[in-house]
């Protein structure tokens, strides 16, 4: 019995993942083996360690300069193919369970191999996970659980696109993504340290990536630093003003 949340389906379309380094982003453009509702088995060139965030486009249209949606994924296991499932797995770890892992692992060597043979040997085979935001639930259901209180002025959406940062007077830049957009603010995945109270210039890569319209670069000041949990990345808050924001 396969016991994961979402049923996979053999299919081979491109992905493009994004992830950042240390000296800036890299995107990679595979082929799917295999998809599911929550993820996606793709043979890659970079190895990609177990718990690495990367942002995927898919399908990915190459012809498409700019506006493809990315989301959030982790890798949930690699590089073997012997163990690697689109989505995770769930379950005890009973005979039942172990042999429906091999079952599977087989199955996805087979489907592995095949894509080697239309596309080459990969360096790796990244299972990926999406990193789904779970559904709130507005209405109680009588068992004394209050729901989580907003306290913002603006609605956060969620919103993945990259984006630069850099202290107001230095010129090097971090290359990034953000988490989450409003109205007056955003959030951002970061391997820098900053401050409270600090002002950021973000800079998106054209204005039709930017949360705000026609704004691709502003001014923001930095209001809340948040820890990635599991993960050395720091998520930082920034808002916007009228007194301070601006455009180049």
């Amino acid at each position: 019995m396969d016991r994961r949340e979402h049923h996979r389906v053999q299919l081979r379309l491109p992905a493009r993942l994004r992830w950042t380094t240390p000296f800036g982003q890299k995107t990679e453009v595979c082929e799917t083996v295999n998809v599911s509702r929550g993820g996606l088995l793709v043979p890659c060139q970079e190895v990609h360690a177990e718990g690495m965030p990367l942002w995927v486009t898919f399908p990915y249209d190459a012809t498409v300069a700019y506006g493809q949606p990315e989301i959030l994924a982790k890798v949930v296991r690699s590089p073997g193919t012997e163990s690697a499932v689109a989505g995770g797995t769930g379950g005890s770890d009973g005979a039942g369970a172990r042999a429906t892992r091999a079952r599977i692992a087989a199955q996805n060597a087979i489907q592995v191999h095949a894509a080697n043979l239309a596309h080459g040997t990969p360096a790796s085979v990244a299972a990926l996970r999406f990193e789904i935001a779970p559904r709130r639930h507005f209405h109680g259901n009588g068992n004394g659980h209050n729901r989580e209180i907003e306290r913002r002025a603006s609605a956060r959406q969620r919103l993945a696109v990259p984006v630069r940062v850099r202290p107001q007077h230095v010129p090097w830049f971090e290359e990034t993504m953000t988490v989450d957009r409003s109205a007056e603010g955003l959030k951002f995945r970061s391997n820098r340290e900053y401050s409270p109270g600090e002002f950021l210039v973000i800079s998106f890569e054209s204005a039709d990536t930017s949360p705000w319209p026609a704004v691709p670069d502003s001014l923001l000041m930095v209001v809340r630093i948040e820890r990635e949990p599991q993960s050395p990345a720091l998520n930082v808050a920034v808002c916007r003003s009228q007194q301070f924001s601006f455009r180049f």
